[in-house]
C-alpha cells in the first residue's frame, strides 16, 4: 500500500496541478441564445446519462459484492419476468420523452430564420469566404493572413495561428442575422463554435441559418469540410460590435469602394504597380505559386519564366480574371479590384527576372470588368 502511495506522489509531481486544471473537455456555452440552449440541452442529457450510470453500475457492483462466491451465493434459476420486461421498456421510454421535449424545442428554435434584422450571403471559395451584405452594397472577400513563415515553421506561431483574416465579418450585437450559404466550387462548411452555428455551403444550393450575438467580441471558426488542398487555411473571423460602431464601419466600407473606383482611373507608374502587385500576390497567389514564383508543379505551375507571364498581356489577364477550367486556378475577376488585378499582373510579368517591361493599367481592367 505504501509503495502505491509513493508511485502516485511521483506521478502528481511530474504533472503539476495547473496541467490538470486546463484539461477542458466540455462544450463552451457560447455567446448566443441558441448556443446557450444547445449547451443546456447537452448538460441535461449528460446528467441523465450520469444518473443512469450510477444506478446501473451501483446495482451491478452491489450485486457482485453481496452475491459473491465466498459468501456461498448461488445463481437463482428463473426463465423470464414479465414485470421486469415491462419495467425496462417503460423506464427508457420515459427517459427519452424527457430528453425529447427540450431537444425538439431547441431544434425548432435553431431553424427559425424568420423576422431577421439583416441578411448576409456567405459564399465559399477555395480557400476563402465571400460576404455580401444584402441590400447594403457591401461585398468583400475574407482571406487568411497567417504569415507563410509561421506555416513553414520559420517563425514562432502566434496564438491565433491559421485563424487570422484580412477582412473579418463585422456584425452588430443584439440583431437577428440571417445567413444564406452557398459555394462557388466545392462543398465547404461554415463553422463558428461560439455561435453554435455550422452549415454546409454547397454549389447550386442555398442553405440558411441565423445568429443573434449577445455581447461584443471576436469569434473565430474554420471550414469544417475537407474541401481540398489547403483546407486548413480557410478561417472565419467574426467581429461583433455595438450597432453605432457597425453603422460607422458600414459607411467606411462604402467609402472605400468609392475610393477604389476613383483609383482605377489614375495613371499608375511601374513602381507603384509593382509595389501594390507584390502585396496582392503574397496575399492571394503565393500559397499556390510560392513567393518566389516557382510554383508547385505539376498542380500549380511556375510563373517565373512561364509562357503565360512572358506571353501576350491579354492572355495573362484572361487567365487571372477568369481562371482555367479543370485546374486549381480559380478566377479572380470578382475577388480583386481593378487596381489589384492590374498590379498583380504587372508584378508577375516583371518579377523574378521575367522583366517583360510592360504594365497593365487599372482603367483597362475596368473595361474588361464592364464587359462581364
Amino acid at each position: 500500500m505504501l509503495q502505491n502511495v509513493r508511485i502516485l506522489s511521483v506521478l502528481f509531481a511530474l504533472f503539476p496541478a495547473i496541467a490538470w486544471s486546463e484539461w477542458e473537455v466540455n462544450m463552451t456555452r457560447g455567446v448566443t441564445d441558441t448556443s446557450a440552449a444547445v449547451f443546456d440541452l447537452h448538460m441535461i442529457v449528460f446528467y441523465i446519462c450520469v444518473a443512469i450510470s450510477v444506478v446501473v453500475f451501483g446495482v451491478m457492483f452491489w450485486s457482485i459484492y453481496h452475491h459473491r462466491k465466498s459468501k456461498g451465493a448461488e445463481s437463482h434459476p428463473f426463465h423470464e419476468s414479465t414485470s421486469i420486461e415491462i419495467l425496462w421498456t417503460i423506464v427508457p421510454t420515459i427517459i427519452l420523452i424527457i430528453i425529447l421535449v427540450p431537444a425538439t424545442k431547441t431544434l425548432v428554435e435553431s431553424y427559425d430564420t424568420s423576422e431577421s434584422d439583416m441578411d448576409i450571403q456567405v459564399t465559399g471559395y477555395q480557400w476563402k469566404w465571400r460576404y455580401k451584405y444584402i441590400g447594403q452594397d457591401v461585398d468583400f472577400f475574407s482571406v487568411m493572413t497567417t504569415p507563410s513563415d509561421e506555416i513553414y515553421n520559420k517563425a514562432d506561431k502566434n496564438p491565433n495561428y491559421l485563424l487570422e483574416v484580412d477582412n473579418p465579418l463585422v456584425v452588430p450585437i443584439n440583431k437577428k442575422i440571417r445567413f444564406l450559404f452557398t459555394s462557388n466550387d466545392v462543398i465547404h462548411a461554415w463553422w463558428v463554435p461560439a455561435l453554435a452555428l455550422k452549415k454546409d455551403a454547397i454549389p447550386g444550393f442555398i442553405n440558411e441559418s441565423f445568429t443573434k450575438i449577445n455581447k461584443p467580441g471576436i469569434y473565430r471558426g474554420q471550414c469544417a469540410e475537407l474541401c481540398g488542398k489547403d483546407h486548413g487555411f480557410m478561417p472565419i473571423v467574426i467581429k461583433a460590435v455595438p450597432e453605432e460602431e457597425y453603422i460607422a464601419w458600414l459607411d467606411e466600407r462604402k467609402s472605400l469602394k468609392e475610393k477604389e473606383a476613383s483609383a482605377s482611373q489614375k495613371d499608375w507608374t511601374m513602381e507603384e504597380l509593382m509595389a501594390k502587385g507584390e502585396q496582392v500576390y503574397n496575399k492571394s497567389c503565393s500559397a499556390c505559386h510560392q513567393p518566389t514564383g516557382v510554383g508547385l508543379p505539376p498542380v500549380f505551375p511556375a510563373l517565373k519564366g512561364s509562357a503565360i507571364a512572358l506571353g501576350p498581356m491579354d492572355d495573362h489577364l484572361d487567365i487571372v480574371f477568369n481562371g482555367k477550367s479543370g485546374t486549381g486556378m480559380s478566377g479572380f475577376g470578382e475577388q480583386l479590384s481593378a487596381v489589384d488585378l492590374a498590379a498583380v499582373v504587372t508584378y508577375e510579368r516583371n518579377a523574378w527576372g521575367n522583366n517583360v517591361g510592360d504594365i497593365l493599367l487599372p482603367a483597362d481592367v475596368e473595361k474588361m470588368k464592364g464587359g462581364k
